[in-house]
């Protein structure tokens, strides 16, 4: 490679990100492939190098000051006058942009229709300033990317006066369907419909180029060369359209970038007197796993456990509680209860030890299935309550209490890598019980709805099962008890107030008048500090022992006097009298079987919540387990950070004598993954309309999403989106709470919510679950609702028909 400032295009290659940033290099490969793709050189980021080389904090202004220095001005000027002069497109790029699992787009400049010497200069300027945006900075740091590890290159290239010009992508970017080329497109150049001013010409072709779907746009600008230089925008008055025949050669295109570069690709393109110029191509980011066709199994099950998966699980999470306990527990559960046969390892399958996708569980009935039905069915008699005092519950928290005292800084090498392994054995114990006691816990929930829909006394069903006393009731009671103790101290409360959890854990851990609440918080913690923060796959995030700010933007939530509404301890008592009055109750002189019912039904409800609650316990032991192995390498230098072994598994760690064992390369397996894992970052793990097909605002005519219903009637109010627990104390009472999905740390939440919509989930997920116990409003299963629904829009959410829509004149909660 030349010591050259600028290297023409054709010179390069995809192996030359380095020197010519990603779209560059991905220009270069194109050109050498043969691809229509305009003349041009690109200025290197050697070249940057140079000109901010005596810049000692680079920032916008900072880049933008100096001179180009002579040799690099003198290379871009040579190169232009090589090109013929003229008017060029001037477009960053970044060594770590178009990548696979970082398109960057937009985060660079681009400036279009330069024409001269001094306006060259000042673009190429403006465009290695632009490294250093707000924007760019924030992007980077969102997805860990060091500021001193990126450069900057400037592709310079003859302009081209689009007649017709948009994007191509070569799989459909909702969907996930590799068959599918989708291709926007609008008059004048392409940075109309890049930049969102447009609703563009929207087109789907097949993998034979044929029309599937055309819808037309409204070109409402249209952006041009001027003739003074640069680009005007002008209202849209061009009714040009691609022909079938352009949409099928530039599918045609479109197909071999994308083998040639072995994967789906976002590609810009222009359309000039009917010949095309291929102008960018970058591999599509935050692209679906291909679509699959479902079972009816696998539609019921699959919000249920995908529910549990928020993120993509790393590695070790996978080999240190996944396989050896989460799964198994799923699996017995549903062959102790089914005799149906299904593996979590088929759930998430792993390439290199990394999760590629979801596949919803298709449980298989086996021989058992028969034998399996009879005793389940011979369980549903039984008192759920009987749970409590079962011998192997006391043996079972025995075992944990003794697996939690070993001291893993004093454990052996060997000891460590074993506590998985043990902390599964032990959880079987549970997965016992819970076959043993939840077909009791359901069957008496199902039969005591099944009585109140006869008698016409549904709405009894909440107030009759929240009496149930949880561990999850005690400790959201418990949280309530800390908000009390601060507004129990006018002066605390008001500084209190407002506070964020991190802030407000702050203020409890210094200010010298919140000693009641430390010691109220430390008592909450003792007692439920192993419950997860996120879900109970995912043993990296911490518990609420180690992130107690999550707990206090709990707090935060209740400290407004105007919020505490912890359902009413009269309630059970009152909605049972009024369904013993009924007439058909006391005709039959049932009144004694009701009772019993309910009280089953309702110790269901702890059944179900408890041994939940039982079964994180050995969690932050397996947790804990993995950072000090962690710990261990990174002090023996064979990682590079404690945090790093998350990225590895058991399996990398038992041929090992000890952390400072050489014959591991575990910084290379690391860096292989942290690779992988970058890649697939901003991909679903499954393609929203693959589990939820009916998720597409147009299924209902009106609804800005939809889902499964999961009841509670219809409540409007105003949308809050809330992503996870650092953004709980913005809900505010009234609102509709809008988020991902939710696990028991969500649940006072519920008390303060007009309505729920969650994208993911099912009517037998968490948050459809604790909604219906509290009787509002909840659309689960939308897919998009995070995406599509904006804090502070009105809404109408119809629990009932599974749609939520803008609020209309007269909609309330009913």
């Amino acid at each position: 490679m030349t010591d050259s400032p600028c290297i023409p295009l054709s010179d390069l290659t995809a192996a030359d990100l380095a020197v010519a940033g990603g779209k560059g290099a991905n220009l270069g490969e194109l050109v050498r492939a043969g691809f229509a793709v305009p003349d041009g050189f690109v200025v290197t980021t050697d070249a940057y190098r140079k000109a901010v080389a005596a810049v000692a904090d680079p920032s916008l202004d900072a880049v933008l000051g100096p001179e180009v220095p002579d040799a690099v001005r003198d290379g871009i000027l040579a190169s232009y006058s090589a090109l013929g002069g003229g008017r060029v497109a001037v477009r960053s790029s970044a060594t770590a942009e178009d990548l696979p699992g970082a398109a960057f787009a937009g985060q660079q400049d681009t400036f279009l229709g330069i024409e001269g010497e001094a306006q060259l200069l000042d673009a190429v300027r403006k465009c290695w300033a632009s490294l250093w945006t707000e924007r760019a900075i924030a992007y980077r740091a969102r997805l860990g990317i060091d500021d001193a590890s990126v450069a900057i290159a400037v592709v310079v290239q003859r302009m081209v006066p689009a007649d017709l010009a948009g994007v191509m992508f070569t799989a459909d970017p909702v969907t996930g369907a590799r068959d599918r080329i989708v291709i926007d497109s609008n008059p004048g150049l392409g940075e109309a419909v890049v930049a969102g001013l447009v609703t563009p010409d929207h087109a789907v072709l097949g993998s034979d180029g044929t029309v599937l779907e055309r819808r037309a746009g409204r070109a409402e600008t249209v952006i041009r060369e001027s003739e003074a230089g640069g680009t005007e925008t002008v209202e849209g008055a061009d009714a040009a359209r691609l022909t079938d025949a352009q949409l099928a050669r530039l599918a045609g295109q479109g197909r071999r970038i994308a083998a040639h570069f072995g994967r789906p690709q976002d590609i810009e393109w222009a359309v000039v007197d009917d010949r095309i110029s291929i102008l960018q191509a970058r591999p599509m980011t935050a692209l679906p796993p291909a679509p699959r066709k479902l079972t009816r199994r696998q539609r019921i099950t699959g919000p249920v456990i995908l529910e549990l998966v928020p993120r993509r699980p790393d590695p070790m999470e996978m080999s240190a509680w996944v396989d050896p306990n989460v799964g198994p527990h799923v699996e017995g559960l549903v062959g102790g209860i089914a005799g149906a046969r299904f593996s979590l390892k088929d759930v998430l399958p792993v390439k290199d030890a990394v999760v590629q996708e979801f596949i919803p569980p298709n449980p298989e009935p086996t021989p058992r299935v028969p034998k399996r039905l009879l005793r389940t069915i011979g369980r549903l008699g039984r008192d759920p309550r009987a749970w409590a005092t079962d011998p192997r519950l006391a043996q079972y928290q025995a075992d944990v209490a003794a697996l939690a005292a070993i001291d893993v800084e004093k454990a052996s090498w060997s000891e460590l890598l074993g506590i998985p392994e043990r902390a599964g054995r032990i959880d079987d114990v549970m997965t016992d019980l819970r076959v043993e006691y939840l077909p009791a816990a359901g069957g008496a929930m199902v039969r005591l709805r099944m009585l109140l829909t006869l008698l016409g006394r549904k709405d009894r069903f909440s107030a009759l099962i929240l009496d149930a006393q949880t561990q999850t009731q005690a400790a959201n009671t418990a949280l309530a008890g800390i908000a009390d103790l601060i507004r129990e101290d006018p002066d605390l409360a008001a500084r209190a107030r407002g506070l964020d959890g991190a802030a407000l854990a702050d203020l409890i851990a210094t200010d010298p008048a919140a000693g009641p609440v430390r010691e109220a918080l430390e008592d909450f913690l003792d007692r439920y500090g192993h419950r997860e923060t996120a879900s109970v796959l995912l043993p990296k995030d911490p518990t609420w022992a180690e992130a107690p700010e999550t707990l206090l933007s709990l707090v935060a939530v209740l400290l407004d006097d105007d919020v505490d509404r912890r359902p009413d301890p009269d309630a059970a008592s009152s909605a049972l009298d009024a369904v013993l009055r009924h007439p058909l109750i006391r005709r039959t002189h049932s009144e004694d079987r009701v009772r019993r019912l309910v009280h089953k039904a309702s110790a269901g409800v702890t059944v179900r919540e408890d041994t939940h609650f039982e079964l994180t316990r050995t969690m932050p032991v397996v947790r804990t387990a993995v950072l000090e192995l962690g710990r261990r390498l990174a002090d023996a230098g064979a990682i590079a950070d404690p945090e790093d072994i998350w990225l590895l598994t058991l399996e990398d760690l038992r041929g090992l004598a000890g952390p400072d064992d050489p014959r591991g390369d575990l910084a290379a397996i690391v860096e292989r993954r942290r690779s992988a894992f970058a890649e697939l970052a901003a991909s679903p793990l499954i393609a929203p309309t693959t589990l939820y097909p009916k998720m597409a605002a147009a299924s209902v005519e009106g609804a800005l999403a939809s889902g499964v219903g999961g009841g509670g009637g219809r409540a409007s109010g105003p949308v809050r989106v809330v992503n996870g627990p650092d953004e709980f104390a913005t809900l505010q009472a009234g609102e509709v709470l809008v988020c991902p999905a939710t696990n028991p740390s969500w649940t006072p939440l519920f008390a303060r919510a007009a309505a729920v919509v969650v994208d993911n989930g099912g009517l037998a997920s968490h948050a459809a679950i604790v909604a219906r116990e509290y009787g509002i409003a909840a659309v689960m299963g939308t897919g998009n609702g995070t995406g599509v629904l904006e804090t502070g829009t009105r809404v109408t959410v119809d629990g009932d028909l599974g749609v939520v829509f803008a609020e209309a004149d007269g909609d309330s909660r009913h």
